[in-house]
């Protein structure tokens, strides 16, 4: 995606400045643009921020949340500052311009009330982690009854790993998260996968993902399958 068909996107109506890549030059005046510089784009036209009159502004760079929405709330003028991502194909958000007063109201507004909002980052962080705990012990209910073999210390462990916030595991999915029983046996399977095969060492060895996974095959099938069974399954 070039930059501005970044800006012209229905997607946002705020104004946007392309932190660059590659070297460029402002239309106007003719001035060198080099990687890491700021540019707006004015159509097709690049322009370099004293042009587009944008260069009273200061860079407020991400991370801080309230400082950032504070600032914008204050300041007139703004803009969202983006830089391409090779890896994942898309612009990210790097932080904003502003206006330097809006910026310092906001600071000082940040600061006369910081220790309110730690507390309440404090509550949430706990009201978090009890969700989480929730979330973990209701899916070693669920696996335990998919897999009432499993031994229980093992299902709260993968429960908990297929849960974590943030992971991207298939316990963070929707399907996840409503105890459905296809993404709790695909947890299920890629723990034992892991612990109870060869499949680990196999790999470090050079196999393929696929070679390695034919090769366990039959020991993932019997722990799987031992795990299906009751404990009495043994003894019928």
């Amino acid at each position: 995606m070039k930059p501005e068909e970044h800006q012209s996107s229905s997607e946002t109506k705020d104004l946007v400045v392309f932190d660059i890549l590659r070297e460029s030059k402002c239309a106007e005046c003719l001035h060198e643009l080099w990687k890491g510089d700021f540019l707006f784009m004015e159509g097709r036209r690049p322009l370099c921020l004293s042009c587009a009159d944008l260069d009273h502004l200061v860079y407020l760079p991400r991370g801080d949340t309230a400082l950032t929405r504070r600032a914008r709330k204050h300041s007139p003028l703004s803009a969202v500052v983006v830089r391409f991502s090779r890896s994942r194909g898309r612009y990210e958000r790097q932080g904003v311009l502003i206006e330097e007063a809006a910026l310092d109201r906001a600071e000082e507004e940040c600061r006369a009330d910081s220790d309110e909002r730690s507390a309440k980052r404090a509550q949430n962080r706990l009201r978090t982690a009890e969700k989480d705990r929730d979330l973990a012990a209701s899916m070693t209910g669920a696996i335990l009854r998919l897999f009432p073999g499993c031994p229980a210390e093992e299902a709260r462990a993968i429960a908990m790993h297929t849960s974590v916030r943030g992971s991207g595991r298939v316990g963070r999915t929707f399907a996840g998260r409503a105890l459905e029983e296809d993404a709790l046996t695909a947890a299920v399977i890629a723990a034992a996968r892991h612990r109870h095969t060869p499949y680990d060492r196999l790999l470090m060895r050079g196999y393929s993902r696929g070679e390695a996974r034919n090769a366990i095959r039959d020991a993932l099938d019997r722990v799987l399958e031992s795990w299906r069974c009751q404990a009495s399954c043994g003894n019928s």
